[in-house]
């Protein structure tokens, strides 16, 4: 094998097409680029999470045939991302900010893609006895990345949002935050993933690089030393109105469509027709289906 990609379910809700068409990609990224599979968890958001989404992704995964080699539930290494605030914070590198959601959208520019900008108000202020999120200090630097199928990109994540958060208000881990230890620590060299979140990757590397700067020199964490990993960002599936599957938008779950009597070569079929990749929506084993996305890498 020559290097790790990951699968990264949020357990907010079951699983969806979009997530069926996500998981063919990654597997599809493996069997070309020869990597070990790893399952993650990534129940950060503890508001939302529910055990019967993680039993579910369990559930789907199996029905539909995918196979991995190792796996992981996030929350079981709240501890270690605890310590990692720990020697940010000894650093100075990360502040608390009691902005409310309206202050954010009122306070601080809005890009193009309407996120917020954040200014940093609260750089410097000590609010610690108020409800606060914790925000990382990001240095204003040029990234420049490279995406497998969409080309070269030049960003600035100060810029594109400014010091973001890495706990929220509620005292949730954040996905920026928890997503960038977790690869670090389980040596992921590829990361395949939809293009609603290629936005978030040069935050990402920013962030990957402090936290293994600041943390490397401690054998008690074994964060090791940042290597970039290779991005692919694949094309959604949308809906009627080109919006993309979500939870939140009640696209039908796999386990629906299960229970409706669809077949898993028959949901295949119809996830690579809805994604553009087949002609037609003919039902399809996995290793078939997987091989029609490879074909496209």
């Amino acid at each position: 094998m020559s290097g790790t990609i990951r699968f990264a379910p949020s357990p907010t809700g079951f699983l969806h097409e979009g997530h069926l068409l996500s998981a063919l990609y990654v597997w599809a990224a493996a069997k070309k680029w020869d990597l070990k599979i790893h399952l993650r968890i990534e129940d950060h958001d503890q508001g939302r999470a529910r055990k019967e989404y993680i039993d579910s992704i369990y559930e789907d995964l199996e029905w539909l045939g995918f196979k991995y080699d190792s796996q992981s539930v996030q929350s079981n290494h709240f501890d270690l991302f605890q310590k990692v605030l720990d020697k940010l914070s000894e650093k100075g590198l990360v502040y608390p900010c009691t902005c409310s959601r309206k202050q954010l959208l009122t306070e601080n520019p809005i890009s193009e893609t309407g996120e917020v900008i954040y200014q940093g108000k609260c750089l410097g202020e000590l609010k610690n006895d108020q409800p606060h999120s914790l925000r990382i200090v990001i240095p204003d630097k040029v990234i420049d990345w490279h995406d497998e199928r969409l080309g070269d990109f030049r960003e600035n994540p100060k810029k594109q949002c400014g010091d973001f958060p890495i706990r929220n208000r509620d005292g949730f881990w954040t996905y920026q935050f928890a997503v960038c230890i977790d690869d670090l620590v389980q040596g992921i060299t590829h990361i395949v993933r939809g293009e609603d979140i290629r936005n978030s990757t040069a935050r990402q590397i920013a962030l990957s690089g402090i936290i293994s700067e600041v943390c490397t020199g401690d054998a008690s964490l074994q964060i090791p030393t940042y290597k970039r990993p290779l991005y692919l960002h694949h094309p959604l599936i949308v809906d009627p109105n080109g919006k993309k599957l979500s939870k939140r938008e009640h696209a039908h779950s796999l386990r629906q469509e299960k229970e409706a009597g669809i077949s898993a070569e028959q949901l295949l079929g119809r996830v690579l027709y809805k994604a553009k990749i087949t002609p037609t929506p003919s039902p399809l084993p996995l290793e078939a289906a997987i091989g029609q996305i490879v074909r496209t890498l």
